[in-house]
């Protein structure tokens, strides 16, 4: 097992005391996401395990930050992800430039960076991969992008209102209360790129729109940029239903998790049979993301492995 070394020299005790974090938690986050485990005497740094020395250009990275602030959580975590990919640069330096409220937002993974550029040059986009992968965030992130380039005139943004386990009917309120929880993820996207006040004036004057995506049907959506999230509870009619609604100068991104499919067990999801279908149509694109891009605690990437880990096992014995 590896086991390396680095030395902070000139030795700046304060530098030293942020990068580590209250009570080394910082470390111990860097420990946990990259399965290493770190020794600290003073500046002297060792680390031991297969991602040894992720982990310590990590540590550089994290120790250029602390010179004038503290870290934060999401500094740690973002660090993390990067430093989990085999090329953490490759496909990050020709991504387009996002004009959103968010300076700093940029694919995190080659994937993420390969997503946005595909969502620019295509039509018709579909995002499939695991949950906190960035799917949804950087498809409102492109669309609130269009928007400010005067690309599109408006933004819609539609989710299937299928229940997790929960009963729709049995919630308090009228419909528009019932289905709002399920948009929830969509509002909160919008006012961390655009800014709370701006989303009310926009929704206002209906120039952002979230609906469920029972509302589409007879619609046809002119310079729009459209967004279908979780299209894996979509049935294949309404994802048919949904693709036909796109009208001139229109752009739209479809995303799911194909793992985390919500309908009743005789229903096929739409998200599932449509790669089949129009998987060579040209102007539409399929791109999949991995457990490696998720841009979360770094405890989720581990989640979806070992669930991945779990199925393949369970459907290879159920073969046998």
């Amino acid at each position: 097992m590896p086991n390396e070394h680095l030395s902070f020299n000139p030795v700046d005790n304060e530098r030293l005391a942020r990068l580590c974090g209250v009570l080394d938690e910082n470390l111990k986050q860097i420990e946990i996401g990259l399965d290493v485990s770190i020794q600290r005497r003073g500046e002297h740094f060792s680390c031991r395990g297969e991602h040894a020395s992720r982990a310590l250009s990590l540590l550089q990275r994290c120790y250029l930050l602390a010179e004038k602030r503290e870290l934060s959580v999401q500094d740690i975590q973002l660090g993390l992800v990067e430093a989990r990919q085999d090329n953490p640069a490759a496909g990050h330096d020709d991504t387009p430039a996002l004009h959103t409220r968010r300076r700093d937002l940029k694919g995190r993974t080659p994937r993420q960076s390969t997503y946005i550029k595909a969502i620019f040059a295509h039509d018709i986009t579909f995002g499939i991969g695991p949950a906190g992968t960035g799917k949804t965030y950087l498809a409102v992130a492109c669309a609130v992008d269009a928007m400010e380039r005067e690309a599109v005139k408006r933004i819609v943004l539609v989710r299937p209102a299928v229940e997790a386990g929960e009963k729709l009917g049995f919630l308090p309120g009228d419909l528009a209360q019932k289905v709002d929880p399920y948009l929830r993820p969509l509002y909160d996207a919008l006012y961390d790129l655009m800014g709370f006040d701006k989303v009310l004036r926009l929704l206002e004057k209906n120039l952002i729109e979230i609906a469920p995506l029972a509302y589409m049907r007879g619609r046809t959506l002119n310079n729009a940029f459209i967004i279908l999230d979780e299209a894996q509870n979509t049935t294949p009619e309404q994802m048919k239903m949904f693709l036909t609604r796109i009208g001139f100068g229109s752009r739209a991104v479809i995303t799911g998790d194909i793992t985390q499919i919500d309908l009743a067990r005789h229903q096929k999801s739409g998200l599932v049979e449509v790669e089949h279908i129009l998987g060579t149509v040209r102007g539409i694109h399929f791109h999949h993301f991995r457990s490696d891009d998720v841009v979360r605690h770094p405890l989720v990437q581990k989640i979806v492995d070992a669930y991945d880990l779990y199925q393949t096992t369970a459907h290879e014995k159920s073969k046998t």
